[in-house]
């Protein structure tokens, strides 16, 4: 019958890997029949379905203090314990006034309880879940115990106490085998494994009026090779390997464009890059100032466009990460039948690879056998329209919306008999 669902998170907005996920969930509720309402402390979601409290927010001022004084450090004061249970049961209370608004049957955190971004936020989930024992379906993406930043802190109760709490009423979903297996090792918590989706059903958009001058603004030419790095300017990207790849190709009609800055990570690797290029003799272009969440011109009248505006105008796509949950940016590329260099980061080894794609593959370095593949791919037509045509399909199979349906009507049926087995009749 039709659910209200609501999902829970510090934010949904833009194009970062939970908001992206959790809006094909809900897309594929929909179509169910059910409703999908939205809490968070940064929303793009529709104002009439969703309640955004500021406070949840991760870069919300009270929260960054919070996170000062519990990362990097070896105890907690009192002090710091008390503002973490305010802000906590300040957004319990208003998870409440979200299910009670909303009329919420089945609420579904989106990393919320996985990685302590927001501490105080993933207490007062737990709580609630606690007090109330409304189904719960915990769709989790990243784990503290994944990122070295969580591992030398003041809030190990608080860890094993929410990220992931263990209630019979939590069901919970994780995005590769890795996770699924540390998460039952560490917390004694079985899961399902969901990776990451992408509806395959529905043709990738094509270069419009607004997009049609891709290359002429970013000053690529019409018979420049089009090397797209469609990822942030952060170390685990592996960036260096892309510009390394290129400059082996010795091919001065290759330009390498990478998307995105560095967000909050700083950009000391961005500097190292480009001395990397200038080594290699080859063009990058940081092409960031030009690309956002949404089209628009700017303050100078210049075009921004998505990342979906670049990909059908890139003629190879580079994903050499060391390390990703899943590897969005990957299923994008096969979306848009675009070629992919790509490394054998550890889930793409242990889930995405025993599929059968067919990409130039990358095992920690550039290899000439990569280079060879590379240069068979931009130059044989046939060989990389064959290539991108069978990736699309086993992608299609494998992490398409057919997969994900019956995914999510399994999690469903889980929640059914969940509900029966605490019936009081």
């Amino acid at each position: 019958m039709p659910r209200n669902i609501g999902f829970v998170s510090t934010r949904f907005a833009g194009t970062d890997g939970v908001s992206l996920e959790a809006a094909k969930w809900a897309e594929v509720f929909e179509k169910m029949g059910h409703r999908c309402f939205w809490f968070s402390g940064r929303s793009d979601r529709d104002p009439a379905i969703a309640h955004c409290v500021p406070e949840a927010h991760f870069d919300h001022p009270e929260n960054r203090w919070i996170n000062e004084h519990l990362w990097g450090r070896p105890r907690r004061p009192r002090f710091v314990s008390e503002r973490v249970r305010d802000s906590a049961d300040y957004l319990k209370s208003e998870i409440y006034r979200f299910v009670v608004a909303f009329d919420i049957d089945i609420l579904i955190p989106q990393n919320a309880i996985t990685i302590p971004m927001h501490v105080p936020l993933g207490l007062a989930i737990t709580e609630f879940l606690g007090e109330t024992r409304m189904p719960a379906i915990a769709h989790h993406h990243d784990f503290y115990w994944e990122r070295t930043r969580f591992s030398n802190s003041a809030a190990r109760d608080y860890l094993d106490m929410a990220f992931p709490p263990s209630q019979p009423n939590i069901i919970h979903a994780v995005i590769n085998r890795p996770a699924q297996q540390a998460l039952s090792l560490r917390k004694g918590v079985s899961s399902t494994l969901i990776p990451n989706v992408f509806n395959f059903e529905e043709p990738p958009p094509q270069p419009d009026d607004f997009s049609s001058d891709v290359r002429a603004e970013l000053g690529i030419a019409e018979d420049d090779i089009f090397i797209l790095q469609p990822t942030r300017l952060v170390p685990r990207k592996g960036i260096e390997h892309a510009i390394k790849m290129v400059g082996a190709l010795k091919n001065p009609r290759c330009k390498l464009v990478v998307s995105h800055d560095a967000g909050d990570e700083g950009f000391e690797y961005k500097n190292l890059l480009a001395e990397l290029a200038e080594e290699e003799h080859i063009d990058i272009l940081f092409v960031s100032d030009r690309v956002g969440e949404v089209r628009q011109f700017d303050a100078n009248g210049r075009k921004i466009y998505t990342l979906w505006d670049l990909y059908p105008h890139a003629d190879l796509v580079t994903y050499p990460s060391t390390y990703e949950g899943f590897g969005n940016a990957l299923l994008e590329a096969i979306y848009f039948r675009k070629p992919v260099v790509v490394n054998r980061y550890s889930i793409f080894i242990e889930d995405i690879e025993p599929k059968g794609f067919k990409f130039a593959v990358m095992d920690g370095f550039v290899s000439r056998q990569v280079v060879r593949e590379v240069r068979r791919i931009l130059a044989d037509d046939v060989y990389r329209e064959e290539m991108v045509a069978h990736n699309f399909k086993v992608a299609a199979k494998h992490y398409g919306y057919t997969f994900l349906v019956e995914a999510l009507l399994f999690l469903l049926y889980r929640v059914g008999q969940m509900e029966l087995e605490n019936s009081p009749n």
